[in-house]
């Protein structure tokens, strides 16, 4: 595939370091909800909290690099698809900062700090508030299993894209240049 029909080598890498970051998240923030109190609930909470800044650094980096680099010509496909394919993007970036920013909030309402990688101490998002903390809670996992179904029909259309369609649209995005 040609250079004018890939992504830019920065867009690709900050594509799949959102990614991993994203998938990687989710699955700790599933897997600790339900661990009972203890030293590695404590360190996976603050693990989840540095991916969630880490992913909230990434998609502010992620954005601007898209609103100054034009992404490559749109492949063929029916006017519907195009519709979906930039709803679902536009929902992606909504979502890239929505998380983790209810994420903050809800930490902070809840009076736990997020001291990032345990170097870079944040201020607290909103005031503590326990009441305002539990509705956050409940909005953040909300917004997560949002995400979580917004990259499984990104990652179906593409397969789609790829095994269906036969397009070349997996080549766009891939870090190997074909």
């Amino acid at each position: 595939m040609s250079p004018a029909h890939r992504y830019t080598p920065v867009a690709i890498v900050l594509h799949w370091l959102l990614a991993l970051a994203i998938v990687g998240a989710f699955g700790v923030g599933v897997y600790m909800s339900d661990l009972p109190f203890s030293l590695t609930r404590l360190k996976l909470y603050n693990w989840h909290k540095w991916a969630g800044v880490t992913i909230l650094a990434l998609s502010a980096l992620r954005l601007l690099w898209r609103l100054s680099h034009r992404p490559p010509a749109d492949l063929p496909m029916p006017a519907w698809q195009a519709r979906v394919a930039h709803a679902v993007h536009v929902l992606l970036y909504i979502a890239f900062f929505a998380v983790p920013l209810t994420g903050w909030a809800m930490s902070s309402a809840k009076g736990f700090p997020i001291v990032w990688f345990g170097v870079l101490p944040l201020p607290d998002f909103v005031p503590k508030d326990h009441d305002l903390g539990e509705l956050l809670e409940r909005v953040h996992a909300a917004l997560a299993w949002g995400l979580a179904a917004l990259v499984l029909a990104h990652v179906a259309a593409a397969l789609k894209h790829q095994f269906v369609d036969r397009d070349g649209l997996l080549a766009r995005m891939s870090l190997r240049r074909s």
